[in-house]
């Protein structure tokens, strides 16, 4: 069993075959996958497309690279949308939302603002978040200290290791996919490594981030169990030990999977 916690299957990529895809990802042992919302417009769908799959999950959030077009009244439309979702078992929680300093051109303010303003949300409403840490760990890990939020994803974990102590010293846990399948990631393979396991979720960010095996191709969730073998090899384990170690790391990042049915 593998949980893809991270997988934007709502994307446009997948709209000649998603649910093909979604139950190749079955078949591949894809128990769980959870698709982050990115911006207002995609609230409904993401929680729909949840609903409509087996292991479907969703989050409700405002991505950095969407905040150029958020209105400040999106804010209240996800505080009522996170409201009216908190007795769905298929929600679970807040997210994707962080900060981009790799993107050129966006506004640092407005960043911070939408960030921050989901934070309260997720401490109101003591939710995990699923965080979006693209060269901006430090500002990020900064804004969960601040608004005391103990629960959730670094998504595409790509820091240093002293940062990632101060994540999992926060009660976050660290997203690896596709990446740390290439051999001159250096630096990503190494934290994939030597980390506790106990800090470790797996995720594709599909159709995005793809494994080396399908370089500059179209991720999918069903490509989890070959990222899984790779990390496995990396960290000299076998995979049934890392099945149920990631899998019950998924469960501790974002704890309402577990309201799930299995």
């Amino acid at each position: 069993m593998w949980i893809d916690t991270h997988c934007h299957l709502d994307a446009s990529e997948f709209d000649a075959d998603r649910d093909d895809v979604a139950a190749s990802a079955l078949r591949s042992g894809v128990t769980r996958i959870v698709i982050p919302g990115v911006e207002r417009a995609n609230f409904a769908t993401v929680r729909e497309l949840a609903h409509r799959i087996d292991g479907g999950a969703y989050a409700l959030g405002i991505h950095p690279l969407f905040t150029p077009r958020a209105q400040n009244d999106d804010l209240r439309v996800l505080r009522d949308e996170i409201a009216a979702s908190l007795d769905d078992p298929r929600f679970v929680g807040i997210g994707e939302i962080g900060l981009d300093y790799f993107v050129p051109g966006l506004d640092d303010a407005r960043q911070q603002f939408f960030y921050n303003e989901q934070l309260k949300l997720a401490r109101e409403f003591e939710l995990a978040v699923i965080c979006h840490v693209r060269k901006s760990q430090d500002k990020v890990l900064k804004g969960l200290r601040v608004n005391g939020v103990r629960s959730g994803i670094a998504h595409a974990f790509n820091g240093s290791f002293q940062q990632a102590g101060a994540f999992i010293a926060q009660g976050m846990h660290l997203g690896f996919g596709g990446n740390l399948t290439f051999e001159r990631a250096r630096q990503i393979r190494r934290l994939a490594e030597q980390l506790p396991l106990e800090a470790i979720v797996l995720e594709t960010d599909a159709p995005d981030i793809a494994p080396s095996w399908c370089y500059k191709g179209r991720n999918a969730p069903d490509q989890v169990a070959g990222i899984a073998k790779v990390l496995a090899e990396l960290r000299g384990i076998d995979e049934a030990t890392l099945s149920v170690g990631t899998t019950a790391n998924a469960h501790a990042a974002l704890p309402r999977l577990g309201l799930l049915s299995s």
